[in-house]
Protein backbone atom coordinates (compact mmCIF):
# COMPACT_ATOMS: atom_id res chain seq x y z
CA UNK A 1 0.00 0.00 0.00
CA UNK A 2 3.19 2.25 0.75
CA UNK A 3 4.94 1.80 -2.23
CA UNK A 4 1.14 2.26 -4.16
CA UNK A 5 0.61 5.79 -2.73
CA UNK A 6 4.10 6.85 -3.47
CA UNK A 7 3.79 5.59 -6.70
CA UNK A 8 0.69 7.39 -7.26
CA UNK A 9 2.11 10.81 -5.79
CA UNK A 10 5.24 10.78 -7.92
CA UNK A 11 3.07 10.23 -10.83
CA UNK A 12 1.02 13.33 -9.62
CA UNK A 13 4.57 15.41 -9.46
CA UNK A 14 5.69 14.10 -12.78
CA UNK A 15 2.57 14.78 -14.84
CA UNK A 16 2.33 18.44 -13.08
CA UNK A 17 5.64 19.32 -14.53
CA UNK A 18 6.52 22.12 -12.37
CA UNK A 19 10.08 22.07 -10.79
CA UNK A 20 8.95 24.61 -8.21
CA UNK A 21 6.69 22.32 -6.24
CA UNK A 22 8.01 19.77 -3.56
CA UNK A 23 7.48 15.93 -4.24
CA UNK A 24 5.99 14.25 -1.63
CA UNK A 25 8.17 11.58 -2.25
CA UNK A 26 10.70 13.03 -1.62
CA UNK A 27 10.53 13.49 2.00
CA UNK A 28 9.98 9.60 1.87
CA UNK A 29 13.19 9.02 -0.10
CA UNK A 30 15.31 11.79 2.30
CA UNK A 31 13.20 11.34 5.67
CA UNK A 32 16.63 9.93 7.57
CA UNK A 33 18.87 12.10 6.27
CA UNK A 34 20.16 14.64 9.22
CA UNK A 35 19.24 17.52 7.51
CA UNK A 36 15.97 16.53 6.91
CA UNK A 37 15.05 14.75 10.32
CA UNK A 38 17.17 17.15 12.97
CA UNK A 39 17.00 20.41 11.66
CA UNK A 40 14.02 22.19 13.03
CA UNK A 41 12.61 25.78 13.11
CA UNK A 42 14.83 28.33 15.69
CA UNK A 43 18.07 26.54 14.99
CA UNK A 44 21.35 28.50 14.92
CA UNK A 45 23.37 28.42 11.73
CA UNK A 46 26.36 26.95 13.54
CA UNK A 47 23.34 24.06 14.59
CA UNK A 48 22.57 23.50 11.32
CA UNK A 49 26.36 23.31 9.83
CA UNK A 50 27.34 20.96 12.88
CA UNK A 51 24.44 18.69 11.54
CA UNK A 52 24.58 19.17 7.95
CA UNK A 53 28.10 20.23 6.97
CA UNK A 54 29.05 23.16 4.81
CA UNK A 55 26.36 23.83 2.59
CA UNK A 56 26.59 23.53 -1.86
CA UNK A 57 26.31 27.42 -1.61
CA UNK A 58 25.18 30.08 0.26
CA UNK A 59 23.08 32.79 -1.24
CA UNK A 60 21.57 36.14 0.18
CA UNK A 61 17.83 36.10 0.33
CA UNK A 62 16.58 38.51 -2.08
CA UNK A 63 12.62 38.36 -0.75
CA UNK A 64 13.44 38.49 3.27
CA UNK A 65 16.23 39.58 4.87
CA UNK A 66 19.10 36.99 5.82
CA UNK A 67 20.54 33.51 4.14
CA UNK A 68 19.69 30.67 2.53
CA UNK A 69 21.98 27.69 2.56
CA UNK A 70 22.12 25.01 -0.51
CA UNK A 71 22.20 21.81 -0.27
CA UNK A 72 22.48 18.78 -2.39
CA UNK A 73 20.88 14.98 -0.60
CA UNK A 74 22.10 11.88 -2.04
CA UNK A 75 21.14 8.26 -1.45
CA UNK A 76 21.27 5.17 -3.14
CA UNK A 77 23.28 7.80 -5.73
CA UNK A 78 20.15 9.62 -6.69
CA UNK A 79 20.13 13.31 -5.71
CA UNK A 80 18.03 16.20 -4.50
CA UNK A 81 18.47 19.71 -3.51
CA UNK A 82 17.25 20.39 -0.16
CA UNK A 83 17.25 24.48 1.41
CA UNK A 84 17.59 25.35 4.74
CA UNK A 85 16.59 29.90 5.06
CA UNK A 86 18.18 31.76 7.79
CA UNK A 87 16.79 34.73 9.57
CA UNK A 88 19.09 38.17 9.59
CA UNK A 89 19.40 36.47 13.10
CA UNK A 90 21.05 33.43 11.92
CA UNK A 91 17.89 31.04 13.16
CA UNK A 92 16.58 28.46 10.79
CA UNK A 93 13.46 29.74 9.41
CA UNK A 94 12.28 27.16 6.92
CA UNK A 95 13.77 24.08 5.09
CA UNK A 96 12.53 22.43 1.58
CA UNK A 97 13.30 20.14 -1.08
CA UNK A 98 14.23 22.75 -3.54
CA UNK A 99 17.09 24.75 -4.22
CA UNK A 100 17.28 28.11 -2.76
CA UNK A 101 16.05 30.23 -5.44
CA UNK A 102 13.22 28.10 -6.43
CA UNK A 103 12.00 28.71 -2.87
CA UNK A 104 12.62 32.41 -3.35
CA UNK A 105 10.76 32.68 -6.73
CA UNK A 106 8.07 30.57 -5.18
CA UNK A 107 8.02 33.14 -2.21
CA UNK A 108 7.97 36.27 -5.14
CA UNK A 109 4.75 34.73 -6.51
CA UNK A 110 2.38 35.43 -3.16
Amino acid sequence: MYKHTLAILGLAAAVTGCSTMENPADYATYRHEPLVQDVRDGMTKDEVLTIGGPPSSEVQNTVTAGTCNNYILNVDGKEQPYYVTFTSEGRVEGKGFMTCEQHQDNKRRL
